[in-house]
């Protein structure tokens, strides 16, 4: 009889190769890892009970929720648009999960856990803006997607989540997205082609801190 694992594993643990990729005639333009070990629950709204949803994650989280492309952000917690009355909850732990959730927002939501159904990869560095605007229609100018600022979109007809995070000590713009697993390994070899002329260092894996 053939022997499972049940252990989860990541949709880029094949994909995913450290080190030089790319252009390597100058200093690399592109930063990716895909970023583990994290909590996401989907939290919509039922019909009618938006403004109970509000009022619940005002309650829970000590914040409100984003009513606009945007993720904001706790100590121990990020919430990001998803929708019209609906967001992400991005955790580490099982401080959120749907079970910990689910008397707060029982009356007013449908929970559904995304842990292990998406990739989240990271990229930065000097072109990042250049490479994802290959791909995206998203405008990705500072002034126009500024820290903090969200979008529910696609990336080469990929349905991602993409928000900005904070900046690397250096400066450079940090976008992370949230990728459905079964598409995530197409989709970092797309992104590794549009960002190859600008030479990428792949970093390994980093836990979700």
């Amino acid at each position: 009889m053939a022997e499972f694992s049940w252990l989860p594993r990541s949709p880029l643990e094949h994909a995913l190769v450290a080190g030089a990729y790319g252009e390597r005639e100058v200093a690399p333009g592109i930063f990716l890892t895909e970023v583990r070990n994290f909590e996401l629950i989907q939290v919509m709204a039922r019909r009618g009970k938006g403004a109970e949803l509000a009022s619940a994650t005002t309650a829970r989280f000590g914040m409100a929720a984003p009513d606009v492309p945007k993720a904001v952000s706790a100590s121990d917690v990020m919430l990001i648009w998803s929708g019209p009355d609906q967001f992400l909850v991005l955790s580490k732990g099982s401080k959120y999960t749907t079970n910990t959730l689910s008397q707060a927002f029982s009356q007013s939501t449908s929970l559904s856990d995304q842990s292990h159904a998406r990739a989240w990869i990271s990229v930065s560095g000097a072109k990042a803006r250049t490479m994802l605007a290959k791909l995206s229609s998203i405008d990705l100018h500072p002034t126009a997607f500024p820290i903090g600022a969200a979008a529910a979109t696609s990336i080469d007809h990929t349905s991602v989540n993409l928000w900005r995070g904070d900046d690397r000590p250096d400066g450079q713009a940090v976008f992370n997205l949230l990728v459905f697993a079964t598409f995530a390994e197409s989709l970092w070899h797309t992104m590794l082609d549009a960002a190859a002329e600008y030479g990428v260092d792949i970093r390994h894996s980093e836990e979700f801190a």
